[in-house]
């Protein structure tokens, strides 16, 4: 394993921790694929605009998800 790897091993790494590790890591491959899916959407000159409408609101809710959980899993560091 990587040590640039987001899911590498650290031993001071809590259960809680991990799962948060891992939830980030999948929520960051949906958020591509709605990347790509909203561009395809986009490239079809007919594209269903609520569909795509959607699919962009789910990106921004996964985008918060990311943040939330980037937030937790960075200490505060107070100087």
């Amino acid at each position: 394993m990587d040590s640039d790897d987001e899911a590498s091993f650290d031993i001071a790494d809590t259960p809680e921790k991990r799962a948060l590790k891992a939830r980030l890591v999948e929520l960051r491959e949906e958020h591509r694929a709605l990347d790509s899916a909203i561009f395809a959407l986009q490239e079809q000159s007919g594209g269903d605009a609520l569909q795509l409408a959607r699919l962009k609101k789910r990106k921004l809710v996964l985008k918060d998800q990311i943040q939330w959980i980037e937030d937790r899993l960075t200490p505060d560091i107070i100087a």
